[in-house]
């Protein structure tokens, strides 16, 4: 048996929402009237009333909802790239748009990606100022998933928006978890957003709705966006199980993205104190952080597999390779976390401890 099967054996798991399967639809669904009109290639009630109403939340003129991310900051960055007819835009090394869109932004856009900062490093603010190359948009991702969810103060956020917006560079906002950063911050989403020419927001991460996105800014900006959709394919007939669900989902746990910190910040200690396991950051800054283990990846999935048999818990499904002696793994807090008694807790972290020790 792999890690993958023994994850989904296990009674009960620490991270996320719950399985995704059709129950994700049916819940939002089922409160609703089945005679409700359904959107038509981006019109109708259903999707307008849920743009106005993020594009308040985030405190931006307009919204437009996306049926992917991927497609709503490839428009966003070639709005603002012919905007200033630079074809350039700068980003993170681990960006999604680096490391997992396939050249999108080039083979589609023509669009030249400018790397800032380490790869183990979030971007300050002299990243931007020391930059050689004349750009038309910077991309921020808060949090860093890559790096474990790391954050920049949000001094150095405002400091950055402060001299893209003196240098005419625009900014926009990767927040596919920005809902799960506002407890750390301590700020609203309009406050966190003031600061960004554009932003993007995710529901299917921190939400856990099925999928889609929403693309904010000033009216100009997203009209374009809208066009930018229509080529890009992305003007579904309908979108309305995409919507529903990230309107009922949203409804129901964006308000409980500070529970999810506090619990990602005392699961972290629970790891911290095993041995030859660190988190990344050490204390949490949003509901998500990654676990290393100081074992090879086969070692540890057997450590993994053993640990769920006995305890009935599962940590995760998947290991990432490090090294030849390290793997790490992805945490994300959500509803699951606190149904489970701290007296498991406790017993899982006992069991994983002390094999972890044995085997070290």
């Amino acid at each position: 048996m792999n890690l993958a099967e023994a994850f989904k054996r296990t009674s009960s798991q620490l991270a996320g929402h719950g399985k995704r399967n059709l129950h994700v639809l049916k819940d939002a669904l089922q409160q609703l009237d089945g005679e409700l009109e359904s959107d038509y290639y981006g019109t109708g009630q259903i999707i307008e009333t849920f743009q106005e109403k993020i594009a308040s939340y985030l405190g931006k003129e307009a919204a437009v909802f996306f049926p992917s991310g991927t497609m709503a900051q490839q428009i966003a960055l070639r709005i603002w790239c012919d905007q200033k007819g630079v074809k350039k835009v700068a980003y993170h090394p681990l960006s999604h748009l680096e490391i997992h869109e396939e050249e999108g932004l080039k083979e589609l856009h023509q669009i030249e990606s400018v790397l800032l900062a380490d790869n183990d490093r979030i971007i300050q603010l002299e990243d931007v100022v020391n930059m050689a190359d004349d750009v038309s948009c910077l991309l921020l991702e808060l949090p860093q998933r890559e790096i474990g969810g790391q954050l920049p103060e949000y001094e150095t956020l405002e400091a950055i928006s402060a001299y893209c917006r003196e240098k005419g560079i625009k900014l926009q906002l990767d927040g596919a978890r920005l809902f799960e950063i506002l407890p750390y911050y301590q700020k609203t989403a309009a406050e966190v957003c003031r600061l960004f020419d554009s932003v993007y927001v995710s529901f299917y991460k921190g939400i856990g709705g099925l999928a889609g996105a929403i693309l904010a800014g000033d009216t100009d900006f997203i009209e374009k966006s809208k066009v930018w959709k229509r080529r890009h394919g992305g003007d579904l007939i309908s979108l309305y199980p995409y919507i529903i669900s990230a309107d009922h989902y949203f409804d129901q746990r964006v308000a409980k993205m500070g529970s999810y910190y506090e619990g990602a910040k005392e699961l972290a200690s629970y790891y911290n104190q095993c041995a030859g396991v660190r988190t990344l950051p050490l204390v949490p800054v949003s509901n998500m952080f990654h676990v290393h283990i100081r074992l090879p990846v086969e070692t540890a999935e057997k450590v993994l597999i053993e640990v769920y048999e006995e305890t009935g818990i599962g940590l995760t499904g998947r290991l990432n390779k490090v090294s030849s002696s390290s793997c790490y793994f992805e945490v994300s807090i959500g509803d699951q976390y606190e149904q489970v008694p701290k007296t498991k807790l406790d017993h899982l972290f006992d069991v994983l401890g002390t094999k972890l020790k044995n085997r070290g």
